[in-house]
């Protein structure tokens, strides 16, 4: 059998209301929220008495999804160290292709987003940087050219 798709990437916040506003500005579209809770999402997530608050976020037009969440039980583990070096073992950032590169950076930043390093351009192909978002990740940006 073959993967039939990239489902969603997960990313656990302490402040979920934060982060999705986050999301939301950048272009996302919420799908909706729930609490998950109970013994299929312990048996999957290996934590007894498990809950967990989510909000299911979509890349417009249905090509990806992001599924954000807050520990209520257990509660959330700040990341060690908290903003890792980029060549850390791991889980580095996701990237989304957007319009208008300036624009969304413009848009972003009163949520808290801070150019990691600069602005770069790949050639004639893209303009493209990483940006800190909500509790410290890295979101990446392209913008293809021409």
């Amino acid at each position: 059998m073959t993967v039939r798709r990239l489902d969603n990437v997960g990313i656990v916040f302490e402040d979920l209301e934060r982060a999705v506003a986050f999301f939301v500005e950048l272009g996302l579209e919420l799908e909706g929220t729930a609490r998950v809770e109970g013994e299929v999402a312990e048996k999957c997530v290996g934590l007894a008495d498990a809950a967990c608050d989510i909000a299911m976020l979509r890349v417009p037009g249905g090509a990806g999804r992001l599924e954000l969440a807050r520990y209520v039980r257990p509660g959330v583990h700040p990341a060690t160290p908290a903003m890792p070096p980029h060549n850390t073992v791991g889980m580095h950032r996701v990237m989304f292709a957007v319009d208008e590169l300036d624009d969304v950076l413009a848009r972003l930043r009163p949520h808290g987003a801070e150019l990691v390093g600069e602005v770069a351009q790949y050639g004639d192909s893209y303009r493209l940087c990483y940006v800190r978002g909500p509790e410290g990740i890295i979101v990446g940006l392209a913008e293809q050219l021409g």
